[in-house]
């Protein structure tokens, strides 16, 4: 059996569109402080979005994983607080959330386009989406502010 080495992180090229280096990624997400009262489950989901967005620095294609992670989060708690949500589909939720006050409709505009590219990657219509930390942070901010 041959042993595998992968070489060290190197930065994408492509991070130094929006940052200067590794230590700048702390600026981008250094808001996304996960609020008191969310349930663990969501907690421990947003945490790990927001380390996949200071790690889009190595891998670029991590910025589009936190979205789809983080939309995880928003869809655990809409589930906790809207009523009679059941097993509605996260479009569902995410207009009711809107209907309902619980979201702004820039909120939920952010939560649905995150939710068209999930789904896309999801079932295989979209295949390594490279979205810049530029979109995601918004998104994913997006999903702490309604937690």
């Amino acid at each position: 059996m041959t042993t595998q080495r992968l070489p060290f992180p190197v930065p994408d090229e492509r991070a130094h569109y929006f940052v200067g280096q590794y230590a700048d990624m702390h600026d981008l997400v250094e808001d996304l402080v996960v609020p008191a009262g969310v349930p663990e489950a969501a907690a421990t989901i947003l945490r790990t979005a927001r380390e996949l967005l200071r790690q889009s620095y190595y891998c670029y294609e991590f910025s589009t994983v936190a979205v789809m992670h983080s939309l995880i989060a928003v869809e655990i708690v809409l589930r906790d607080r809207i009523p009679g949500a059941g097993k509605k589909q996260l479009h569902q939720l995410i207009k009711q959330g809107a209907d309902t006050g619980i979201l702004t409709a820039r909120q939920a505009e952010y939560l649905d386009d995150g939710r068209k590219i999930r789904n896309g990657m999801a079932h295989g219509k979209t295949t390594h989406a490279a979205m810049p930390p530029a979109m995601a942070v918004p998104m994913v901010t997006t999903s702490f502010t309604v937690l």
